[in-house]
């Protein structure tokens, strides 16, 4: 039998911090060294990381104590908050806000310890300090023990199993990407650059030019949205029971990790998964949410649209970049980024007087989210054998 046995971690890798060159020195970003901070993995659902949001240069690398750290190495967030974990698909520097390991290829498989670091991830943050935000020290991380095969074979052997699952989930992502995508290009073909209508006459709006038959509205005649509902934080369990209700929050719609109930209420605003739900707050002001379902709280709000069949026409123009950066330029005149049901309605839009385009462009639409809801259910199906399956293969209890 395979032998195993505990290590700290900075006997299986060099545990790596980084940092964050001045931002006032503009020479230091915008060059060609992915750099990457917790934020970037916040809505990230691979395993393998090219780039974040920002990349710095040669000399804002050298300016601070950031190192590159080459592909392969395992990006651990260890503050703000902690738990992120994510592969280099490439050399990449990150800011403080990691403690990543470049791990001894003598010692431990790299997706194996990707995996490692998922499933001792509560072990981890539990060790963290601070006042302010919890924070994971490089020395507390160098010293964290981890238990696993000595055997490079069998580590590989239980990444593979685990890697087999995430590669069909994150392919499946990838089919709903792309779904959305066709979606979001009929719509923008349909009703922003109308070309099916060429063949007719266009008129002068107060939006443009748009085809003969068509008119200027206000998105209120098209729909309205109904605000969630925040119970106590006393009232919130984290499993299940009779008598209690999925309570879904703007997280759940980057992580299920944490899910957790309140009690059936009449108070209760109740979405289901074919609903149209908007984030009014936040990082996510203005995104578009579905497949979840349950009771949602007061930074989500659900599209009602007027008439059924305007379902799928709001959901591509609400997911539009349009819509996107506009309502975030109303959001952001608050002190609190958000918006209310007065922004909402301030939006004007072309819309065809003759509502069969609106009905063919729902039956199309339907199609696409049905395969998208489909692709969902598979990705949890899949998302839950590999959230059972990774503790009892990391604590041995399944051999390979």
């Amino acid at each position: 039998m395979n032998k195993w046995g505990p290590h700290k971690l900075s006997e299986i890798g060099s545990v790596v911090g980084g940092a964050t060159p001045s931002t006032t020195v503009d020479a230091y970003y915008n060059g060609d060294i992915p750099w990457l901070t917790p934020k970037d993995l916040s809505n990230f659902h691979e395993r393998y990381i090219e780039r974040g949001e920002r990349n710095i240069t040669k000399s804002g690398l050298n300016s601070c104590s950031a190192q590159l750290l080459p592909a392969g190495s395992v990006l651990f967030s260890s503050r703000a908050p902690i738990g992120y974990v994510a592969i280099a698909k490439n050399p990449i520097a990150t800011n403080q806000g990691f403690k990543s390991i470049i791990p001894n290829p003598e010692k431990v498989d790299s997706l194996f310890l990707y995996y490692l670091l998922k499933y001792n991830k509560d072990n981890i943050e539990a060790m963290g300090s601070g006042t302010t935000f919890k924070e994971v020290s490089g020395a507390t991380m160098k010293n964290i023990e981890v238990y696993l095969p000595e055997n490079l074979d069998e580590q590989r052997r239980i990444a593979g199993i685990l890697g087999s699952l995430d590669d069909k989930i994150e392919l499946n992502r990838r089919i709903n990407a792309n779904l959305e995508a066709q979606a979001q290009a009929l719509f923008r073909s349909w009703f922003v650059d109308f070309e099916p209508f060429r063949d007719g006459p266009f008129v002068d709006s107060e939006l443009g030019k748009i085809p003969q038959g068509w008119k200027v509205i206000s998105l209120s005649e098209l729909m309205n949205y109904s605000g969630g509902s925040q119970p106590p934080a006393s009232e919130f369990i984290n499993s299940y029971k009779d008598g209690y209700v999925r309570f879904i929050q703007i997280r759940d719609y980057a992580s299920e990790s944490h899910i957790t109930y309140i009690p059936i209420s009449s108070k209760n605003k109740t979405c289901d998964i074919r609903d149209i739900m908007i984030a009014r707050y936040g990082a996510s002001l203005g995104r578009i949410c579905y497949g979840l379902k349950g009771a949602y709280n007061v930074a989500l709000a659900k599209v009602l649209p007027v008439k059924p069949y305007y379902r799928e026409f709001l959901r591509s123009y609400l997911s539009s970049d349009y819509f996107y950066q506009s309502i975030n330029m109303k959001g952001n005149r608050a002190v609190q980024a958000g918006f209310n049901q007065s922004d909402i309605n301030s939006f004007r839009l072309s819309f065809p007087k003759n509502e069969s385009v609106i009905q063919t462009y729902d039956k199309v639409c339907s199609q696409f989210l049905n395969k998208r809801l489909q692709v969902l259910d598979e990705i949890k199906t899949l998302s839950a054998l590999r959230d059972t399956l990774l503790p009892k293969l990391m604590a041995g209890e399944i051999r390979c």
